[in-house]
């Protein structure tokens, strides 16, 4: 396998896991990983400062990311909270869209 493919590889992994809400210990579990070369190729992969500042310029939003340990297991989902005290809670990847719909009307 050639590093592009490896890294291709373990991105997929990232992803997945991402969208799993699990923890990464438990993601690796269930897919027979190595837990240390896990967390190696997710710093490897992860995006650099520059680029998520380009990010922010282009689209007027910036990337969220966990701060690291702030989870140990399933996350119940992401909470907007918008100007007014209103809330839009329980976000995770199969409804974002939601909050796109929802934003689009304010």
């Amino acid at each position: 396998m050639t590093p592009t493919e490896r890294a291709h590889v373990w991105q997929q992994h990232i992803t997945d896991w991402e969208a799993s809400g699990w923890s990464g210990s438990a993601y690796c579990k269930q897919r027979s990983l190595v837990y240390h070369q896990f967390g190696y190729w997710r710093r490897k992969l992860a995006p650099t400062e520059d680029s998520l500042k380009q990010n922010q310029a282009t689209t007027g939003f910036t990337r969220v990311v966990a701060a690291p340990g702030a989870s140990t297991g399933r996350v119940d989902g992401l909470t907007v909270a918008l100007p007014g005290g209103v809330s839009i809670t329980g976000l995770h990847a199969g409804n974002i869209e939601l909050l796109g719909a929802v934003l689009r009307q304010l």
